[in-house]
């Protein structure tokens, strides 16, 4: 990975988080019977990270912090692209991951690289939220300094189109 990019659009009330790692395997999954992003985002418990004794080496906990995000979110889309398997797929959940709409999935050069991408619009309802406030904005805007800060410096981290230099604080 050398970057992972946070968009908040205040005005239309929507999120774009996007990093060009690894990519997620556009294949289906042979146990569950559904494709591995669907699988990643979209069905609780399905994690591997159970196991307290095994050394972690991953942020994240079971896979919680996506699927919340989907579970708590009016409008929720992933993109993934998957240069082994030469695939990009693209799915949208709505309505608090109630409405699950089938995958999109599509041929991908091999010569391009991986990445994904989740865009979602919270519910603010849930919140007991009317939109993105300032102040909810400046607290995302501080996590993803955070971000930047505790990353390794070769991933470029930006927010809202504009990269964030740490070596400025």
């Amino acid at each position: 990975m050398t970057y992972i990019k946070v968009t908040v659009n205040q005005t239309k009330g929507i999120i774009n988080v996007i990093n060009n790692g690894k990519g997620i395997p556009v294949q289906m999954h042979q146990k569950e019977k559904v494709y591995v992003p669907e699988l990643i985002f979209g069905h609780l418990l399905t994690s591997s990270n159970y196991d307290d004794n095994i050394k972690k080496v991953t942020g994240g906990r079971n896979g919680f912090g996506a699927k919340l995000t989907n579970i708590f979110s009016k409008k929720f889309e992933i993109e993934c692209a998957d240069s082994k398997n030469k695939k990009l797929y693209k799915q949208t959940f709505k309505n608090n991951m109630t409405s699950i709409g089938e995958p999109v999935i599509t041929e991908f050069s091999a010569d391009s690289f991986d990445y994904t991408s989740v865009t979602f619009e919270p519910d603010f309802k849930k919140f007991k939220m009317k939109s993105l406030d300032d102040d909810i904005c400046a607290l995302f805007k501080k996590r993803v300094y955070d971000l930047a800060g505790c990353s390794p410096p070769h991933i470029n981290v930006y927010y809202n189109g504009k990269k964030i230099n740490i070596k400025n604080f």
